[in-house]
């Protein structure tokens, strides 16, 4: 995975953190797709991020997804990355919908490297949109998909919703406890 990490930022030009070396890898039974790496994934930013797509990051939307995953028991098995997996810059900066298409493009291919995948997890409205534009609207048969909240703050902060983000992923983990 490390090698299709490198060549999708050759191939494209981009920034592409790699995956948390923590997590599944190809084992993955759950993926968690997220907007867009945020600046703690880049090691190249003035305060120095670590290199990963991981919740073991130093913020607080890895913090929340960290959080709610340790709460549920669901550890094993899981992978997280993004429907655009390359850097943008600031949190602030949102993915057009070139980028949303072209990020979804290679999530099939990432899709494809991970034999045992059971869940899509899409975390938030970005990821929610870009599936449900480029991915979803095909013939593409592939694992279930699944909606929640997106981890960060200004997220979770809205009345109700970090129950129901906790809620949705307590449900993940009994589902894939009972699968």
């Amino acid at each position: 995975m490390r090698d299709w990490a490198e060549d999708l930022a050759n191939r494209r030009g981009v920034h592409v953190p790699q995956f948390d070396p923590a997590e599944a890898g190809e084992e993955a039974r759950v993926l968690f797709v997220f907007e867009a790496p945020g600046p703690m994934t880049n090691a190249g930013n003035k305060r120095p991020g670590s290199g990963f797509i991981s919740v073991d990051n130093n913020d607080a939307t890895a913090a929340n997804m960290w959080n709610a995953r340790n709460e549920s028991g669901l550890h094993e098995g899981a992978l997280a990355w993004n429907i655009v997996p390359w850097y943008l810059g600031v949190a602030s900066r949102k993915p057009t919908n070139d980028e949303l298409r072209d990020g979804a493009s290679e999530l099939v291919d990432l899709i494809a490297l991970l034999p045992r995948l059971e869940l899509v997890v899409l975390g938030g409205l970005y990821a929610q949109k870009g599936w449900q534009r480029h991915i979803g609207a095909t013939t593409f048969v592939g694992p279930d998909v699944v909606d929640m909240w997106h981890p960060s703050p200004l997220s979770l902060n809205q009345p109700g919703r970090r129950e129901e983000f906790n809620e949705t992923v307590r449900l993940l983990a009994s589902r894939l406890d009972s699968i």
